[in-house]
């Protein structure tokens, strides 16, 4: 058994797990003297492996489609707000306090540019 039951098994040892449980059932007349390693509890295992599968497939694709939502209403919003922030400086202009309410710069605040002495 793995020292760290939390982290995921190397897909190496994974795939020749898959590979021995394939091999296993050609066996015949496999009866073990151990219970816990009965058919029944294998395939069993096998089962709930694979719906886990399934299940965590089905649940990264649900997570990339609404992180892409996300991301698209994000850029949607940036691009309305931008639009918004045009629309106050035409109507308003560049040195209205409206326009500085939007978190920008008035006009009259900005420092002229100089020249640099060599």
């Amino acid at each position: 058994m793995a020292t760290q039951e939390t982290k995921r098994i190397n897909p190496d040892v994974a795939a020749d797990d898959i590979a021995s449980y394939q091999a296993w059932q050609a066996i015949p007349g496999y009866q073990p003297n151990n219970p816990q390693y009965a058919p029944d509890t294998v395939q069993a295992s096998r089962g709930t492996l694979d719906a886990a599968q399934v299940s965590e497939v089905q649940a990264k694709a649900a997570y990339d489609a609404a992180r892409d939502n996300a991301v698209k209403a994000e850029w949607d919003f940036h691009s309305l707000m931008l639009g918004v922030k045009d629309q106050v400086a035409s109507q308003f202009g560049r040195n209205s306090n409206e326009y500085q309410a939007l978190g920008l710069k008035k006009k009259t605040e900005r420092k002229a540019p100089t020249r640099k002495k060599s």
